[in-house]
């Protein structure tokens, strides 16, 4: 049996992913909630969740000393991030007056801002929370028996600004087109949250589940 080590650093609510990755792995891999860094590198597959601000989140990584674990799982291992597992494998956020993160994706993550405003001038409300529409911006097996457009659930005031689109998996429209979604090699992350996302997010974990890092 093969082992899904979901990492614990303290952050948010994390028993709703452990549930929903039980449900869609049928027993055939085992769900661990860990904060043991060898128990992170020696799984099969590895998520990274995440809720809260980047300066505590990256300050719990460290104080569990599970940074250099993440690091290597985001590079050698399967791996999804979610939400502000996202976020912080990007090199810097603006959040919490600047805070450097864990450089895996080059890139920067930036405040949509108070005054965030659609296309016709109309304020909107940061954070953006709430059901969106997700663009597959490219083929990707966890897209797979997903329909383009389909509806996630999002929660959070920053989105990625990235070095290469060539990184981009998904793209949601709040204001501005941003990226929601990136791959590359083993790595998938996105800022939505497939364990609230009904179907269409069940179907994406049951995806992570049986895949096998390749692209």
């Amino acid at each position: 049996m093969q082992t899904i080590a979901v990492v614990d650093y303290g952050m948010g609510n994390l028993r709703s992913v452990v549930n929903a990755l039980e449900r869609v792995s049928e027993k055939s891999h085992r769900v661990l909630l860990t904060s043991d860094p060898a128990q992170v590198m020696s799984a099969d597959r590895v998520v990274f969740p995440g809720q809260g601000a980047a300066g505590d989140c990256m300050r719990a990584i460290d104080e569990f000393g599970l940074r250099q674990a993440i690091v290597e799982a985001a590079r050698n291992q399967p791996f999804l991030g979610i939400c502000m597992g996202m976020q912080v494998l990007i090199e810097h956020s603006e959040e919490n007056q600047g805070t450097d993160c864990l450089a895996v994706i080059e890139g920067q993550v930036r405040y949509f801002g108070d005054s965030h405003k659609d296309a016709g001038g109309v304020k909107l409300k940061v954070p953006h929370m709430g059901w969106n529409r997700v663009r597959q911006s490219r083929v990707h097996p966890l897209w797979n028996s997903i329909d383009d457009d389909s509806r996630f659930y999002f929660v959070h005031s920053y989105y990625l600004e990235l070095e290469s689109p060539a990184v981009v998996a998904g793209e949601c429209d709040y204001g501005r087109l941003f990226c929601c979604a990136i791959a590359r090699d083993n790595l998938f992350a996105l800022q939505c949250h497939p364990e609230k996302s009904a179907d269409a997010g069940l179907q994406l974990l049951r995806n992570f589940v049986n895949w096998d890092g390749q692209l």
